[in-house]
């Protein structure tokens, strides 16, 4: 699954015309970087720090879930100006 959206995030950098040259080359190189150290992670020693770290991304989520659900409004808040910014290229 994560293999499969960063090859649909490479290919839509890739096919993006209204992106500059060089701001695409380095979202590309950083997709570049994210599978060496996914590979990184497949091996050694690391692989069994995946299930730890599986454990905490499951942590967290329940964290923000909870946060959500106490806070709705400020949460919603954030979303919108988060959004805002993303849509100004910020």
């Amino acid at each position: 699954m994560i293999e499969q959206t960063i090859a649909e995030l490479e290919a839509r950098i890739s096919g993006e015309s209204g992106l500059e040259a060089a701001r695409r080359a380095e979202l590309l190189r950083l997709i570049g970087a994210l599978k060496s150290e996914m590979a990184a992670l497949e091996g050694g020693a690391q692989k069994r720090n995946l299930k730890s770290l599986k454990s905490s991304v499951d942590e967290l989520r329940s964290s923000v879930e909870g946060f959500e659900q106490s806070h709705p409004r400020l949460v919603q808040t954030v979303n919108n100006i988060s959004n805002t910014l993303s849509n100004l290229g910020i």
